[in-house]
């Protein structure tokens, strides 16, 4: 075994300011497992907040083998520096081979710090990781995503941010793992920079990241009023709405819902696609995703090419016809 199997993998996982675990994070349990079993190693995960041991234990749940408790009460926002110092000591603590962030806004705010204050390589937003010969090899979608490309990164620790969605979030189960507190000195520059207030661009852009369930629609509806066949197949199923870019740009639906290179990614466990031709720039936004399911009426739009079920067919029969049918057996 090479010396990528003695260090392990450390996770730093990100919570919201309530405490609760945020999807992301549990995407990259996944992705650490799975490396943590190629190497031998065990999986760490580092948790920061004013109150972070609800996360600690949805961690452990999730079957991390080690959580590390950062609690202050000025981690009730969020502060790159300090989560680049928490790292930086988790890091020097665990020796990890392989050390994963999160690909959301404060993920990619605090990679880079890390990876300059250890002189560590980093690849980032990336939607696959694989061991080769003791190097971690990272796929990266380039050119808006219509193609791939990998990079082998070399030295300790390989540092890698993740893209949302490229991994599916583990189930939960009665973990075995270690809770513990990892203390950490912080200092002035640390809190330089405070984050008064965040504003939610909007409760659908919730519902994308949490949801089990998503229904997106595209131009094949013909005008934004026919979306409310979307929302009532996706109301009877209990999951999200989404769109893409076109419906977007054309004003029928609001930017937190577009789905895409541009836009959000999401793995839900079922994505239905309605009306939508499949351009690689939307497909990017969801082929994580467990099942597809692509309703329209071209039999050959790429999108049944990623597609697990089609439906090749007029989606204003179909959804309303699909949609009763749900409703009906749901009771």
């Amino acid at each position: 075994m090479t010396d990528a199997s003695t260090g392990g993998v450390l996770i730093v996982a990100e919570i919201a300011a309530t405490g609760e675990m945020r999807p992301s994070s549990l995407e990259l349990v996944t992705a650490g497992r799975q490396l943590a079993e190629a190497t031998g190693g065990a999986l760490t995960a580092l948790v920061l907040g004013a109150a972070p041991e609800e996360a600690g234990r949805a961690l452990q749940a999730a079957g991390v083998d080690r959580v590390l408790l950062v609690g202050d009460d000025r981690l009730g926002s969020p502060s790159a520096e300090a989560t680049a110092t928490a790292a930086v000591a988790a890091i020097r603590a665990v020796d990890p081979v392989v050390v994963l962030l999160t690909g959301t806004t404060a993920g990619r705010d605090a990679a880079p710090k890390v990876a300059a204050r250890l002189a560590a390589p980093l690849a980032a937003d990336c939607v696959g990781l694989r061991f080769d010969n003791g190097s971690l090899v990272a796929t990266r979608a380039v050119m808006g995503g219509r193609a791939q490309t990998e990079v082998r990164l070399q030295g300790q620790p390989q540092m890698v941010t993740v893209r949302s969605g490229s991994f599916a979030r583990p189930e939960a189960d009665v973990g075995k793992g270690t809770i513990e507190p990892f203390p950490v000195e912080f200092g002035p520059a640390d809190f330089a920079v405070v984050v008064e207030e965040t504003t939610s661009k909007g409760g659908g852009a919730t519902r994308l990241d949490t949801s089990e369930v998503v229904v997106s629609g595209g131009r094949g509806l013909k005008e934004p009023a026919n979306f409310g066949l979307v929302e009532e197949l996706a109301a009877a199923l209990g999951g999200a709405v989404g769109a893409t870019r076109a419906v977007v740009d054309a004003g029928w639906r609001p930017h937190h819902e577009q789905i895409g290179q541009t836009g959000r990614t999401v793995a839900p466990k079922l994505y239905v696609a309605v009306g939508i031709s499949g351009a690689v720039q939307h497909n990017v936004g969801m082929q994580g995703s467990t099942s597809i399911v692509a309703i329209n009426r071209d039999p050959d739009a790429p999108i049944f090419k990623v597609a697990q079920f089609g439906i090749v067919g007029d989606l204003f029969e179909i959804l309303p016809a699909l949609t009763a049918e749900i409703a009906a057996t749901r009771g």
